[in-house]
């Protein structure tokens, strides 16, 4: 493997996790971190990450589920090696990562419709933006106009018939996710707000759904991230420091 670009290190999960990120470009948030909290693997499953990054969904995820056959999808050549990179220093083996452009280079011999769970953080900055010098971020955030619609149809080639593909996307895409999810026949539609702070609009959602059923759709009473006094909340503390589950698929909620 080539020279990775200079690195800062930290760590995810208050410290569980040791993870390095480029000095330069794309910074992880809290995305990763609520998606792997919120997807409804178990041990043995086949789950795979779409536009992985640096890997800190698959990290969080395997330190969540153990057992797990993972695969990670991403087209930035550094970051996948930088994800290779943090995978290796957790001691994280048997996680596949394919560098490819999804989904039109997906290769012909990958297990289609064989995944029971994807999950995915889309690029969602509108094509007209201006453009970032930094190519990684670039990628990383500037969406093309046909990029949701693409990552969700691309999603039924990988997933088995009831698996789940939970998205994080801006509250400003609900309306055009729910569309092309249910176009793609994914049914069971769960959408989870994530709120800045109590009284706060929503700027952050988790979308969840499941491919090839014909359950209504769901909004549920969402997470709050942060005090009004600063810091975590509680709720949001434990899944994001300490690794519990954000259970999206049994929690009350109200149907649209």
């Amino acid at each position: 493997m080539s020279a990775l670009p200079p690195l800062s290190s930290g760590t995810l999960m208050a410290g569980k996790i040791l993870y390095d990120q480029f000095i330069s470009g794309n910074r992880t948030g809290l995305e990763p971190v609520l998606m792997a909290a919120c997807v409804p693997a178990r041990p043995g499953q086949r789950v795979a990450e779409i536009g992985c990054g640096a890997g800190a969904g698959l990290l969080c995820l395997s330190q969540r589920i153990t057992g797990l056959n993972l695969w990670g999808i991403e087209a930035d050549s550094p970051s996948a090696a930088l994800a290779q990179h943090n995978l290796d220093a957790n001691g994280r083996t048997g996680v596949t990562l394919l560098n490819v452009y999804f989904p039109q280079s997906l290769p012909p011999d990958l297990p289609y419709g064989r995944f029971d769970h994807c999950f995915a953080n889309p690029p969602w900055h509108d094509t007209d933006s201006s453009a970032s010098p930094m190519e990684q971020r670039d990628l990383a955030r500037r969406a093309m106009p046909d990029t949701l619609e693409s990552w969700i149809k691309g999603a039924t080639r990988l997933l088995r018939y009831k698996g789940s593909l939970t998205l994080a996307l801006p509250a400003t895409q609900m309306a055009a996710a729910c569309t092309f999810l249910t176009h793609a026949r994914f049914g069971d539609v769960t959408l989870c707000p994530l709120w800045p702070k109590i009284g706060r609009q929503a700027r952050l959602m988790l979308i969840q759904a499941r491919y090839g059923v014909k359950s209504p759709s769901r909004i549920l009473p969402g997470l709050v991230l942060h005090q009004q006094e600063g810091g975590f909340t509680p709720e949001s503390r434990t899944v994001l420091k300490e690794g519990s589950p954000l259970i999206l698929h049994r929690q009350q909620t109200s149907r649209i």
